[in-house]
């Protein structure tokens, strides 16, 4: 069986468990030892912009060339590269980690409203201390939304072209971005180069995830809308990419995102994404998460269809 396949079934299976090591979190070290040397020797603008733009450029080839290298060196031993190819490419993939996180939210909701802020707030970078049961809600939907691309489509689709290596180096590109890409004062220099590399890296992967959500949803959701909001409302993010998975979401429910949200104390003024055909409510969030899998099942279908006729 090819090798993303069993990675995708092992992700399915185990998801991320809390205790198993993994690269992320060696990449997410990487980048917090960078900052705090990068801020020691320079503290001016153009320092920190430089310094941003030099550990994208590091980063992404250390991400890629130490686990080519290290593939490379075991490909003659078969069982050892199998296992640690399939290992490197089970921890770029988040799906099952998503919905578990996602229902740790749903599952909040159900027990009070504070109890659901205090669980949306370790997923989103958003204030979540007043919030409604409805933005709560609307705020899980939009993260299951957008991280269908970041967390499941992009790394499939960049391992299916480079294989391990070519996700690990869009973890690292992805991570630097969720650590650095915020538009504050701390890091809009430092974290400028680090934001425009994700958004390059996005580039495609989110429109496709848009498509591959509308195409899977037949027979089940509104493709129809599916489609007319990804496309009407494809620029109502400050993201360049983050409004087609959220605007295709959107459509296939029927429901309204985006919207104003405090982010480190300040308003961010955001357009809506979707019309507000129906209220929103928590049965979204499950929807939002089939959603993804079918997106997943899909895609991989699709790439088994591929491997089978360009080997015959």
């Amino acid at each position: 069986m090819n090798s993303l396949i069993v990675a995708a079934v092992l992700d399915l299976l185990i998801g991320d468990p809390y205790y198993f090591p993994h690269p992320v979190k060696l990449m997410g070290r990487i980048i917090g030892i960078e900052e705090r040397i990068a801020r020691k020797l320079t503290r001016s603008k153009g320092g920190l912009k430089l310094a941003g733009f030099i550990i994208v450029i590091l980063n992404v080839f250390l991400a890629y060339f130490i686990p080519y290298t290290i593939l490379k060196v075991l490909l003659p031993y078969k069982i050892a590269y199998n296992l640690l190819n399939i290992y490197l490419m089970y921890t770029c993939i988040a799906a099952r980690c998503l919905d578990v996180e996602a229902m740790k939210v749903y599952n909040g909701i159900e027990e009070g409203l504070e109890e659901g802020r205090k669980r949306l707030s370790y997923i989103v970078g958003r204030d979540t201390t007043n919030l409604t049961f409805e933005e709560i809600i609307r705020a899980d939907v939009e993260t299951v939304a957008e991280n269908t691309s970041d967390g499941v489509i992009a790394p499939l689709f960049y391992m299916m072209l480079l294989g391990a290596p070519g996700g690990l180096a869009y973890k690292m590109t992805n991570t630097m971005d969720s650590m650095l890409g915020y538009k504050n004062e701390k890091y809009i220099d430092y974290g400028y180069f680090p934001a425009k590399t994700d958004d390059l890296f996005n580039f495609l992967p989110a429109r496709l995830t848009g498509i591959l959500m509308i195409l899977s949803s037949a027979f089940k959701f509104d493709i129809k809308k599916g489609f007319q909001m990804m496309v009407r409302d494809r620029k109502n993010h400050k993201s360049p990419n983050c409004a087609y998975p959220e605007g295709a979401v959107a459509g296939l429910l029927n429901i309204q995102l985006g919207g104003n949200n405090y982010y480190f104390g300040k308003m961010v003024e955001k357009p809506t994404i979707g019309d507000k055909t129906i209220s929103i409510d928590k049965s979204h969030i499950r929807d939002t998460v089939e959603i993804m899998y079918r997106s997943e099942f899909l895609f991989l279908f699709l790439y088994t269809l591929i491997k089978i006729f360009y080997n015959s």
